[in-house]
């Protein structure tokens, strides 16, 4: 099982989260009732939905880790799926996103584009890698 599969295997189990089709149109999504959170657009790569505060609250702690990607002033946050470490970072991540979004009212227009295609995960060197 590749890390995306095993990420989404493990989310697809929290009741907050329904799976569909991206909205990007490549790959799956996780959606909460107020927004699309995750989708998976490869065996290692996934896009994350956080809130603008959300970001700022821990972009210092984003910043330091070799499997995040950030795009300014996107919302949506890159990260790089190589072992069992990433999965738990991603699942991490996704209760900071689904905590974010409860307080904002459901999205009924157009999700905002994710990352796909924007951002270029190269693979780590030695010492970024998983161990």
């Amino acid at each position: 099982m590749t890390p995306a599969q095993r990420a989404l295997h493990r989310l697809d189990a929290w009741p907050d989260l329904s799976t569909g089709p991206a909205s990007c149109g490549v790959g799956r999504a996780l959606r909460s009732p107020h927004s699309e959170i995750v989708h998976f657009h490869s065996d290692h790569e996934a896009d994350l939905h956080l809130t603008t505060r959300a970001i700022q609250r821990i972009s210092g702690d984003l910043a330091g880790s070799t499997a995040i990607r950030m795009m300014p002033g996107s919302r949506w946050v890159t990260v790089h799926l190589d072992c069992n470490a990433d999965v738990d970072l991603l699942l991490s991540l996704v209760s900071v996103a689904l905590q974010a979004h409860q307080t904002r009212p459901p999205s009924g227009g157009a999700p905002e584009a994710c990352n796909f295609r924007r951002v270029t995960v190269l693979p780590r060197d030695r010492q970024g890698a998983c161990r």
